[in-house]
Order: C-alpha cells, then structure tokens, then sequence
C-alpha cells in the first residue's frame, strides 16, 4: 500500500481566519476541483482529521512549496 504525500497549506477565509493545515496530494486537488465548482460545504480529509468547508467563505488557498533550503537567506 502506498503512502500518500503530504502537502502544506493554509486557507484563508473572508473574516481574515487562516486554516494552516496537511492534506494528501488527491484531497488538495479535490478541493481545488470543489472551489471552481462553486460553493457550498467540503469535507477536507486532514493528515490529523478533517475539517468541512463553507466553500463561499474561502479566500484564497496557499501551497507551500517542497523545495529544500539551505542557509539563512534562502
């Protein structure tokens, strides 16, 4: 059995709440295929749980980016 990657996010919401958050690969892009559908409530599978969405009230959804970084400034 495979193990799912993991992605770091976080979402934020209208009222200026942020959700940082760690979902598989296939439930990010579910919810990504959720957000362009419209609105209405998501259930997000978390690495530690989950979490149901009012999707109208989602602002914008950050990736962060797996690169390595090495040294300070980088």
């Amino acid at each position: 059995m495979a193990v799912p990657r993991y992605q770091k996010i976080s979402i934020g919401f209208a009222g200026g709440q942020v959700l940082a958050a760690r979902v598989a690969v296939a439930d990010l892009e579910s919810l990504t295929a959720a957000l362009a559908a419209g609105g209405g409530w998501h259930e997000l599978a978390l690495e530690d749980g989950s979490v149901r969405l009012e999707l109208s009230q989602v602002a914008y959804v950050r990736v962060d980016s797996d690169e390595p970084r090495v040294g300070f400034g980088a």
